[in-house]
């Protein structure tokens, strides 16, 4: 009987700890968040005194899970990588295309997590309008057995650009394009598909607002103009 209650105590604090508040005690202790509970999971770290409950996104089927899930394929979830061939951060950006949604401060980009995740959304939000009749007419759709979803759709935009995207699904899937690893259209359209992305509104010419993120400190006239060194190559 004294197990029961000294159960039933414990998982009544343990719930309590589960609240919208940014933080909480817990057993004297404090809880802190570092994200939204939701699309997010509980881990629980004793390594450190007092011990945190930290919530990390889930994979699921939302917008959190496909840029997480994109972001893992493409660095990690790295916000400083840089890789062989100069793209950059999480979601690895090349130059010229972080300098067409108004960001030309790559050291303030690979420092500003913020930043990089606005500038993914900005993208996602700039090819989808750009892709926004070619979604309407594919979507549902099987190229080479794959389904066509939006999210597919999005993320092989983002790997190999809006318009190779777009002359993959009018060419029927016989035109493709691969980037310098060998990965392509085709694998990042099955391999992304599915996830809802009803979240990303399409806008035209969509830019980032700059200088809500730029420090005191940074000098906005610092500017990269470097081509991408990613190139795209036709197959079939």
């Amino acid at each position: 009987m004294k197990k029961n209650i000294k159960y039933v105590a414990l998982t009544a604090l343990m719930l309590t700890a589960f609240t919208k508040d940014d933080s909480n005690s817990f057993s004297g202790r404090k809880v802190r968040y570092n994200l939204h509970e939701q699309n997010s999971i509980v881990t629980v770290s004793k390594s450190v005194e007092p011990f945190e409950f930290v919530f990390t996104p889930t994979v699921d089927s939302h917008y959190v899970g496909f840029k997480e899930a994109l972001a893992f394929k493409e660095s990690r979830g790295n916000y400083k990588k840089i890789n062989s061939f100069g793209y950059l951060g999480k979601y690895q950006f090349g130059t010229s295309t972080l300098n067409r949604i108004r960001i030309y401060d790559i050291q303030e980009f690979l420092n500003n997590p913020e930043l990089q995740e606005e500038a993914f959304y900005t993208l996602c939000s700039l090819n989808k309008w750009i892709l926004k009749r070619d979604i309407e007419w594919s979507v549902g759709k099987k190229i080479n057995g794959i389904e066509i979803t939006e999210s597919g759709i999005l993320a092989a935009a983002h790997l190999a650009g809006a318009g190779n995207v777009k002359k993959y699904l009018r060419s029927n899937g016989e035109f493709n394009a691969y980037d310098a690893f060998g990965t392509d259209v085709e694998q990042y359209m099955k391999r992304f598909s599915g996830y809802d992305t009803s979240h990303i509104k399409p806008v035209k010419n969509a830019k980032i607002s700059i200088e809500r993120f730029m420090s005191e400190e940074n000098d906005a006239s610092e500017f990269v103009d470097n081509e991408d060194a990613r190139s795209f190559v036709k197959v079939g």
